[in-house]
């Protein structure tokens, strides 16, 4: 049985109940976190009591919810409210986990690869390649979408509509990152949402680079190889048909028929 200091329980509980609070820590706790095995057991332990985990990375230390029952975990109807309008509904989520996923599979390009493969991204880029994934998407008949959409609990007919009814007029345009109905202000709505969580950094010029929690998790929870292969090699099955897919993404694990992108 291990036996803990007082000052060591007061420590934990201090930097937890930070963590609960923001959502993150400074460089101070990060130190105090690495410095003493007994304060990191307490708080890891406190954080599995609400379906979380602790992360460190960089110069900060993270609360992150494992599951959608955790306390700490983004809703659906809050990401709805926040960052996609009072009018959305599933489809914008479906759409917006979409969007996530291609974003992340832009930087990582095999399963094996831990560090990012390229520095940013543009937004232009981001939205191109989400038209690349849908374009592939339409390649499969209804009824194997159909089929994957029970597999994968991800309307991937929806998805495909909610695109093409988007304006894709000068989608590079700056200006489209208002209220307009485009794909470009579609995706800038998601990178509000990944700068929110700290998950995505703007750098300027409309390019967008990971944060170092992102590369974290990124690499900690989201390179299982054989929970991931599918839902992957499913949407980039027709770039390497001959190979195994290799992009990584966030993992739909815990979806229960809903979006995940609050998992993040």
């Amino acid at each position: 049985m291990v036996v803990y200091e007082h000052a060591q329980v007061m420590k934990a509980f201090e930097i937890y109940a930070l963590l609960a609070q923001n959502g993150v820590g400074g460089a101070e706790e990060v130190r105090e976190y690495l410095a003493d095995d007994h304060v990191r057991s307490l708080v890891d332990q406190f954080a599995r009591k609400v379906d979380c985990v602790v992360i460190t990375a960089g110069d900060k230390l993270f609360l992150i919810p494992e599951t959608k029952l955790s306390p700490f975990h983004v809703k659906n109807e809050t990401l709805k409210r926040t960052f996609l309008g009072a009018k959305a509904t599933n489809t914008d989520l479906y759409m917006m986990y979409f969007a996530i996923i291609v974003f992340f599979g832009e930087f990582y390009d095999s399963y094996t690869t831990m560090e990012a493969t390229r520095d940013f991204l543009h937004m232009a880029d981001w939205v191109s390649a989400i038209d690349k994934r849908i374009q592939a998407l339409k390649e499969h008949d209804g009824a194997t979408l159909r089929e994957k959409e029970q597999e994968y609990d991800t309307n991937w007919q929806a998805v495909i509509d909610k695109w093409d009814a988007m304006d894709d007029i000068k989608e590079t345009s700056k200006k489209q990152s208002g209220n307009t109905i485009s794909r470009f202000s579609f995706v800038d709505s998601v990178r509000r949402f990944l700068e929110a969580q700290e998950l995505a950094v703007n750098i300027g010029n409309n390019e967008l680079q990971l944060t170092e929690k992102a590369k974290t998790i990124v690499q900690r929870y989201y390179m299982d190889l054989e929970y991931n292969r599918d839902i992957l090699a499913f949407m980039y099955q027709h770039d390497q048909p001959s190979e195994e897919t290799a992009h990584t993404t966030p993992s739909t694990q815990g979806n229960g028929g809903e979006t995940n992108a609050g998992d993040l």
